[in-house]
């Protein structure tokens, strides 16, 4: 059975302000993807004296006051605190003693591509995978309406794309609930196109080529939705629009729009 209360036996994320986020938003998620921790001594079991050490990132916002009416905080505070945690302990652990023990946060996208085609590897790539997922994620939301509504240049893209914002929420909204288990929704930029795509598990775009660049993301994993709504995924999923970020996913459509200029 769930607690009542949010424990309080591990430490709050530090909180970065909104206003600050608003001067940069390709700057935050580049700092957020690199941050890594040196630890003063091995992981119990470790070969070397001192690693790198993979950390959980800061949330850009309040998980006290969570994501209404998408997320409640106790939700989050689970989802972010205990599963997010967890697969950042467990890669710790996994990595020690092989090719990515002083990798860091920044180096996931080449931890995941190097350990999926390999079964030895299963473990690495799965918990390097959930990761980068829900880190993404979790940069993909916001409480704040300065960030409620897509930027011209989306706009214009769903309008292309999929016949106007509207008919993009309602496929990527059927292509949520429609993921058999557990898994994820993302919008990419497909070289220059825009897609709509599921992956199952910790499965994501980072597999799929250089070409492919993820811009939003939605973890419908039950545990990200089952203490706010149950077995109710729709609701879950409907309620997700309320949050989006949209500047974040303008600053992931000019990342796909850098490389392919490069």
């Amino acid at each position: 059975r769930l607690p009542d209360r949010i424990p309080t036996s591990y430490p709050s994320p530090r909180r970065t302000e909104l206003t600050e986020l608003d001067h940069d938003m390709l700057a935050r998620t580049a700092l957020r993807l690199g941050k890594t921790a040196q630890a003063a001594t091995a992981l119990p079991g470790a070969s070397v004296s001192k690693r790198t050490l993979f950390t959980l990132p800061p949330l850009p916002y309040a998980v006290e006051k969570g994501l209404a009416p998408a997320i409640s905080p106790k939700a989050l505070d689970i989802h972010y605190n205990r599963h997010h945690n967890t697969y950042v302990q467990n890669l710790n652990r996994f990595v020690a003693g092989t090719e990515f023990e002083h990798f860091g946060n920044a180096n996931l996208p080449e931890i995941i591509q190097k350990s999926a085609a390999n079964p030895d590897m299963r473990p690495i790539f799965n918990n390097a995978a959930q990761v980068y997922n829900h880190s993404f994620f979790f940069d993909g939301l916001s409480p704040s309406v300065a960030h409620a509504h897509p930027s011209k240049e989306l706009s214009d893209l769903f309008d292309s794309y999929f016949d106007g914002l509207s008919k993009f929420k309602q496929q990527f909204t059927g292509n949520a609930i429609a993921v058999f288990g557990s898994g994820w929704t993302w919008l990419v930029d497909d070289d220059g196109d825009l897609k709509i795509i599921n992956t199952s598990n910790a499965d994501n775009p980072l597999l799929k080529g250089d070409k492919v660049t993820p811009l939003l993301t939605l973890d419908v994993w039950e545990h990200s939705y089952y203490l706010d709504f149950q077995n109710k995924r729709p609701e879950y999923v409907e309620n997700f629009w309320n949050v989006v970020n949209w500047e974040f996913v303008a600053a992931n459509l000019e990342i796909a729009k850098s490389k392919r200029n490069q």
